[in-house]
């Protein structure tokens, strides 16, 4: 059955019936985003619900934070728009003294959009029927296909939308400018641009992400580690989110030795590179 997440941000949990056995583990495995389309893929548990996303994860969701039925069938139709803004709220009316109808959707979110923008604000609607106003400049197309046809155009635009997290702090399986960790900060770059890859550290069969030559790495490519992952700026420099101390978040590092924003450990421990852009066995 399709559903559609109704919340601005939905956690996606390990099995409930595990958390008594580890508490100490983090539950959370990713975060879903308002309006994303998902699939349930069995029977609830404790008010919580398997789901599989449509870029291949599988989790458990608050029953609550899904919407179903008639509702999800007529959202997953309507013309949608991206979140571009870190965060954004949804208002009564098309003046920043409207009442707040929705608050914090954050970078990633969705939202159905209703005829052109008027003088700066452009009418939508959010899945539950729940209509408002945002800043048309908050909103970008939702891509479906690359955004850009131009190899070289499309490098750059998955650069720059991850350059849209920089500073956000370090959040194991976070998805938003709240917090994010490396994989959910490659996925989501790709993803704003029109592209679904796997969201983990790793090169995985049947996603569009392929091995590639480490001396062939370009602006867009990603750069894998021992359970890390990072996007390549072109220059010797990366963007990653680190849980390391004193960086603890979306940074900008180098892989050259003289530049300031150089990282000793990681060049040496660079397992694969990744590219949407050939596929080619690495050596």
């Amino acid at each position: 059955m399709q559903a559609v997440i109704n919340v601005a941000i939905a956690p996606l949990t390990t099995n409930p019936a595990l958390w008594a056995q580890n508490p100490q583990q983090s539950r959370l495995v990713d975060e879903l985003l308002l309006g994303m389309p998902v699939e349930i893929t069995g029977e609830s548990e404790q008010h919580m619900v398997p789901v599989r996303t449509f870029y291949g994860y599988t989790g458990w969701v608050a029953q609550d934070a899904l919407l179903t039925g008639p509702k999800a069938e007529e959202w997953l139709v309507q013309p949608q728009m991206l979140v571009i803004a870190r965060w954004a709220d949804v208002l009564a009316e098309p003046r920043v003294q409207g009442a707040c109808v929705a608050a914090g959707l954050p970078l990633g979110a969705r939202v159905a959009v209703q005829g052109e923008p008027e003088d700066g604000w452009q009418a939508v609607t959010l899945p539950d029927g729940r209509t408002g106003y945002l800043r048309a400049d908050a909103l970008a197309p939702l891509y479906t296909q690359p955004c850009e046809q131009d190899q070289e155009k499309l490098r750059a635009a998955i650069a720059q939308a991850a350059k849209r997290y920089l500073g956000t702090p370090y959040r194991w399986g976070g998805k938003t400018p709240a917090g994010i960790d490396c994989s959910g900060l490659c996925s989501m770059a790709y993803l704003l641009c029109g592209i679904s890859i796997w969201r983990d550290s790793e090169l995985k069969e049947g996603y569009p992400i392929h091995p590639a030559h480490v001396s062939d790495m370009r602006v867009g490519d990603l750069v894998y580690f021992p359970g890390h992952v990072a996007l390549y700026l072109g220059n010797g420099e990366y963007i990653h989110s680190t849980a390391r101390a004193g960086d603890n978040g979306v940074v900008i590092n180098s892989f050259y030795l003289d530049s300031p924003l150089y990282r000793p450990d990681l060049p040496k421990q660079i397992t694969a590179v990744g590219s949407y852009f050939a596929r080619r066995e690495a050596t």
